[in-house]
């Protein structure tokens, strides 16, 4: 798509007569809406007087570029308008605007629209493409010359993709971004890049901009750079630069001070960047350096944490409302478990795998992974099945979009948002089925095998059934064996249910207990969720240790299924009952030998953290 498929005869204005900021945006906004181009003329301008807001778009040297994403966007547009005279724009050069492009961006413009569109901003850096526009005499004239210099464009472009090849040059590399990413990402892109070819400099420029990140910084690129700048006005990935001089500045730099920025990174004089702020460096930044499966684990793990926190204390705050086994409960109490239960739980094994997927094959991937994380849900295959889902559906679309390459780039939108997502959830769909329906099998089959235990060996049954409840945390196995202490319960056998309650509290208090007291063993994030462990444990939520046993399965499993074998088998050997299906803590009175139960529970937790801080490598920083 060319700029002039988006700049019309009928959005040129050749004098505006505005002599002031506010009146430009009227009349151009009125230019757009005059040629059916917005939806509501009084939102799309309020979108424009926002972006202003956060920081002029009159860039100088007499050019501005009032630009908005938003639903009052009928379709994307762009309008001319000249003003001989010049207008007071509050120019980053103090300068006053005679070049005005008022961009006008769709909410669901596809890549190609916005890629159009930000191009349009990097041919205003050319002085000549300046004066060639305030000398046309038509709006003929100004199409043409926007046309020719976007050829120019493309065509210099495809010679630099051609001409890619490692110099000894000195190498610098760049990140832009800037809050709507339509405009001065790419003009500080093209400006830096402009400048650094003018010094003999070599760069890459990644670009955060409204068609996502483009021109992706590789770990290769960081190592060999001898400076990172960051030219953004917008959040960017910082932690990967950790240890590398690192220039900070607003985007605006990236257009005004090209020069002073590179000059900063390539003299050895730019601070080094340490990652979180402090002197040391971050979590994040070791993080980083581990294998893509960790990195992809973690990326899931850490969107899921508020779902399993949040959801866990509105359940454990519904049993002050409501006593676990009642026949009348109160509203406030059902609605709280309602929403923490049946909402905020059953949403965090699909949120952990669509953010597995998303971390491996970006957006594409985020919708084959949520359905097959709601079929891990569905098909009880617990958190592991969640897992498997997002890595199956991640990796799938990576497949896909190698099948598609064929593609040409003009139709990269349908690519992205039609075909990548259809085949990468049927095929994700299909493959989850038959990896998840023979769970439902198994975890019938264990039942039927507790159920035939009987009163042989109690303490053997609670050591098994503890450790069952801290396998998979929530799934088939852990609910095979609560299962089990329901049926129990209901056959007037109370002992099984009591080691199979005290079991599922000990793997997130164990873990509480561990990020206590063995601090140096654990990340900050880990530490700070650990603290949301003591009331999930004490509520016997188990589903609290699932973030910690995704992100170290080999050593916290191992523990907690420890921890909660010993809980479970001395909770039997007490002669300890309950009545009550759930609460944990909160129904410890109705819990026959009440004391030595908790002596259980403490002992597990005790096992649990001990062995974690044993056994946990200390986290490097």
């Amino acid at each position: 798509m060319r700029i002039t498929d988006l700049l019309k005869k009928d959005t040129v204005v050749l004098n505006l007569s505005a002599t002031d900021k506010k009146g430009a945006i009227d009349e151009l906004s009125g230019q757009l809406n005059k040629a059916d181009r917005l939806v509501d003329l009084e939102s799309f301008k309020e979108a424009i007087h926002d972006r202003e807001n956060q920081s002029s778009t009159g860039i100088g040297e007499g050019v501005a570029i009032p630009h908005a994403k938003t639903k009052a966007v009928k379709e994307p547009a762009i309008a001319f308008g000249r003003s001989v005279k010049g207008v007071d724009y509050d120019a980053l050069d103090g300068q006053k605007s005679h070049l005005f492009f008022m961009i006008a961006a769709s909410e669901g413009a596809n890549n190609e629209h916005l890629q159009t569109l930000s191009r349009l901003s990097t041919l205003l850096m050319d002085e000549d493409f300046r004066q060639t526009l305030m000398e046309a005499d038509t709006e003929e004239a100004v199409l043409q010359a926007v046309d020719q210099k976007e050829t120019e464009k493309l065509g210099a472009e495809a010679a630099e993709e051609q001409s890619g090849t490692v110099s000894d040059k000195t190498y610098v590399v760049a990140v832009t971004g800037c809050p709507t990413g339509i405009a001065h990402t790419y003009m500080a892109a093209d400006g830096l890049k402009a400048k650094a070819k003018e010094m003999g400099v070599d760069i890459k420029v990644e670009t955060n901009g409204s068609d996502g990140v483009r021109n992706r910084l590789t770990q290769e690129d960081i190592e060999r750079a001898v400076g990172v700048i960051v030219a953004a006005d917008t959040k960017i990935e910082k932690e990967r630069f950790a240890g590398k001089p690192l220039v900070d500045a607003p985007v605006k730099d990236g257009i005004r001070k090209p020069e002073e920025l590179i000059n900063k990174a390539t003299s050895g004089k730019a601070p080094l960047f340490q990652g979180g702020g402090s002197g040391k460096k971050s979590e994040s930044a070791s993080e980083d350096r581990r294998p893509g499966f960790y990195r992809h684990l973690m990326n899931g793990v850490s969107n899921m944490l508020p779902f399993v926190v949040a959801g866990g204390i509105l359940i454990a705050l519904s049993f002050i409302f409501n006593e676990p086994g009642a026949e009348e409960t109160h509203p406030f109490g059902d609605l709280l478990s309602m929403i923490g239960g049946e909402y905020g739980f059953f949403l965090m094994v699909p949120v952990l795998a669509a953010f597995i997927a998303r971390s491996i094959a970006d957006r594409p991937g985020f919708a084959a992974g949520m359905v097959g994380g709601l079929m891990a849900v569905n098909f009880e295959a617990g958190f592991l099945g969640g897992i498997i889902a997002g890595f199956l559906a991640g990796y799938l679309v990576l497949l896909f979009r190698r099948v598609f390459a064929f593609i040409p780039p003009s139709l990269d939108g349908i690519r992205t948002i039609l075909i990548l997502p259809l085949f990468g959830v049927f095929f994700t769909g299909i493959i989850m089925y038959y990896i998840v329906t023979p769970l439902n099998a198994l975890s019938v089959g264990i039942e039927n095998w507790l159920g035939g235990l009987g009163t042989g060996n109690i303490v053997l049954m609670g050591i098994l059934l503890g450790a069952m409840m801290a396998v998979d945390m929530g799934g088939p196995i852990n609910k095979a064996a609560f299962t089990f202490g329901i049926a129990m319960i209901e056959g007037g056998n109370y002992a099984p249910h009591a080691a199979i309650m005290a079991a599922g509290m000990v793997p997130p208090l164990g873990i509480a207990v561990a990020t206590s007291i063995f601090k140096s063993k654990f990340t900050k994030q880990e530490r700070d969720a650990g603290k949301s462990n003591y009331v999930l444990g004490a509520s016997f939520i188990t589903e609290g240790a699932i973030p910690f046993a995704a992100a170290d399965p080999g050593r916290v499993i191992p523990s907690i299924i420890t921890g909660s074998a010993v809980a479970g088998g001395l909770a039997m050997l007490f002669g300890t009952a309950t009545q009550a299906p759930h609460g944990g803590i909160f129904v410890l009175l109705l819990v026959e030998n009440w004391p030595l139960y908790l002596i259980a529970i403490l002992a597990g937790t005790a096992v649990t953290a001990l062995m974690l801080g044993v056994w946990k490598k200390r986290v490097e920083v």
